[in-house]
């Protein structure tokens, strides 16, 4: 009787028998799936439409909660997260406000980490665990909290809102608060419901109200009688699909061939050699990413149908870019040189939430400047709340903790040895560059395929083994390397090979003719392929003056690389430095206030919260009266 009521139950036991896949796997497929003939629809409801819009989201994730996942608590635990920061927000108008929000939410969600952790219940492998959406979902609802607060800054000082805010930030600040509809679907929306890819409210926002489109020509627009806004996006979408499917297949056929289970196996400890151990692991980091590879590219797929991948169109080419919500770049990590180019290529809207909403909220201000700078406080910050966001297992913390080290080891390459091949501004190129290019890939990629083993394993006996079985090559390396550069005679190493650097080359630039702004914006599309908002970067850039447009400091790639990694340079004075950097991150956070003291400001923020709460309620009430009093009286 249930299946009848419900028929994706018999859909998803066939799909199980006949693909070998478990049913949790199968499930995320269907929704997946179901997605891009929803999406169809979608795009075909009216473009001013907009409740329609919004309500026809949120039944298409209750379809997919209720009937396809059959996550009901999931669920519940997801709408009271949600309702909690949409009237946090709405009614607490207070500098902690994005701060109890991020607490509050990330302490439910390390709750639930702990919880099946430890749950001793015999696992169910059709269960969908509804951590992972969870996850997603503390993206998203500490984002709208952040950006909320930044619109409410655009009101109150807007100065301050120029100043202290970098263009992705300013461009994602939410000058209204939502109606419960717009917001739920934000929350709810079908296409990236359990796997991602995370967004900001604003982009749903401008996605809902089409203005995310304003820029297609006319000519581009679909529908023979009626013009739609949203251009179409079939060709894109299936080119991501059919890369989904390859990595989906690679998966499937590797899966049972490279095995976490042999590299722990007795026969790989002892009777491999240490080369061969180093390269199965390696291919082994790569079997385990294909199956992240396929999820996200087909969930972008699903965004990229429903218009919300939109990203602009460039005149000059006739090209319009669908990069708005990409999430992975498999090619440009597996590529990748070094640690920071790899982790730039994975997981970016995860990045992206790290840096812009939990890294540079924590950065101090120089206090001649007033510009942000890095700090070990901020790094600290950064590094606990990744790991706990991913759960409370060891082997989460062991990659990280691992993952730190061969950032700064990169850092240190990227300074002493790099310079020997090429200059920062690649005019003076040694003919032994591709040598350094495919040495740097190869330890690049070795390593990485070593330290993602914990995150696969989680359990801490089972990962010291394997890295055991390796002889710990990756840690000694790291440690060998930053005892050259950053312990005692670290500043005469870097000195000695100062000696063999390269010095950059005079090239004299052409003087450029004024471009149109529709050019300019195009070629910034072929530079960058983050979600900022370039448009807002050339106006930025135009209003500044600047002779060519370019990236706020904040968003430049080499400033990145200089302020999100742990600094291990003197080692000898990084306690005192931290406790230093500490004192004045303190001082800056309470802003001349006494630690636990509640200000007189605070008190009335939080008095006029509960009367508005109180206004609501008595307006609601009032409302409801009328249409009490009409009733029939029995």
């Amino acid at each position: 009787m249930v299946d009848t009521l419900n028929p994706f139950r018999p859909l998803v036991g066939y799909l199980c028998e006949a693909s070998g896949l478990d049913a949790a796997s199968v499930k995320t497929l269907v929704c997946l799936f179901l997605s891009f003939p929803v999406s169809a629809v979608f795009k075909r409801l009216p473009d001013t439409s907009y409740r329609l819009k919004n309500w026809y989201i949120i039944v298409a994730s209750a379809v997919y909660i209720f009937c396809i996942l059959e996550i009901y608590k999931g669920f519940f635990v997801i709408l009271l997260n949600a309702l909690f920061t949409y009237f946090l927000t709405k009614y607490y108008r207070s500098r902690f406000m994005p701060w109890v929000n991020l607490v509050v939410l990330m302490g439910v969600l390390c709750v639930n980490h702990v919880q099946a952790q430890f749950d001793i219940r015999e696992s169910n492998p059709g269960e969908i665990d509804f951590t992972g959406a969870q996850m997603v979902m503390v993206m998203k609802l500490s984002a709208f909290g952040w950006s909320y607060w930044d619109g409410l800054m655009y009101h109150q000082d807007k100065d301050k809102f120029e100043s202290n805010l970098n263009v992705y930030q300013k461009s994602r600040a939410i000058l209204h608060h939502p109606g419960l509809s717009s917001y739920l679907g934000y929350v709810f929306f079908y296409a990236s419901l359990i796997t991602g890819p995370s967004f900001d409210y604003a982009d749903y926002e401008k996605f809902i109200l089409t203005e995310l489109f304003d820029d297609v020509p006319e000519s581009k627009q679909p529908g023979r009688r009626r013009k739609r806004k949203i251009p179409k996006s079939g060709r894109v979408a299936l080119r991501k699909v059919l890369q989904g499917f390859v990595w989906i297949g690679l998966f499937v056929y590797l899966t049972p061939l490279i095995t976490v289970d042999y590299s722990l196996s007795t026969e790989f400890r002892t009777g491999k050699s240490f080369l061969y151990k180093v390269a199965f692991i390696w291919v082994l980091g790569i079997v385990e990413r294909l199956k992240y590879y396929a999820v996200w590219l087909i969930s972008e797929g699903a965004c990229i149908v429903v218009g919300l991948g939109y990203n602009g169109y460039n005149p000059e080419k006739d090209v319009m870019y669908w990069n708005r919500v990409q999430n992975i770049d498999p090619l440009r990590f597996e590529l990748g040189q070094n640690v920071h180019d790899c982790l730039e290529a994975w997981n970016m809207n995860t990045n992206k939430w790290l840096k812009n909403f939990i890294y540079l909220r924590t950065c101090t201000r120089d206090k001649k400047t007033g510009k942000l700078k890095a700090g070990m406080i901020p790094t600290i910050i950064t590094f606990a709340t990744s790991a706990f966001w991913h759960g409370t297992l060891p082997g989460y913390y062991l990659t990280f903790i691992l993952g730190a080290f061969l950032q700064s080891v990169g850092k240190v390459f990227r300074r002493n040895f790099r310079p020997i091949f090429a200059t920062k501004d690649n005019s003076n190129v040694s003919p032994y560059k591709v040598l350094y290019d495919i040495v740097s890939w190869t330890i690049t990629q070795l390593a990485f395929g070593y330290a993602v083993q914990p995150f696969v394993i989680l359990e801490f006996g089972k990962s010291i083994a394997l890295w055991r079985s390796c002889y710990f090559w990756v840690h000694i390396g790291c440690a060998v390397v930053l005892a050259v550069f950053s312990g005692p005679f670290g500043k005469q190493a870097s000195l000695f090979m100062k000696k063999y650097h390269l010095h950059s080359k005079e090239v004299k630039k052409p003087e450029e003719s004024p471009v149109p702004i529709a050019i300019q914006l195009a070629t910034l599309k072929d530079q960058f392929d983050s979600t900022t908002d370039l448009l807002e970067v050339l106006k930025s850039s135009n209003n500044s003056k600047t002779a060519a447009a370019e990236l706020p400091d904040f968003d430049n790639q080499e400033e990145l690389q200089d302020s999100t990694v742990l600094e291990f340079d003197n080692l000898e004075n990084d306690f005192n430095k931290l406790s230093k950097e500490y004192a004045e991150w303190r001082d800056q956070s309470l802003q001349g206030k006494a630690p636990g003291q509640i200000t007189e400001e605070e008190v009335s923020r939080m008095k006029l919260a509960l009367t508005n709460i109180e206004r609501d309620i008595s307006a609601f009430v009032a409302a409801m009266k009328p249409a009490s009093s009409t009733e029939p009286h029995t």
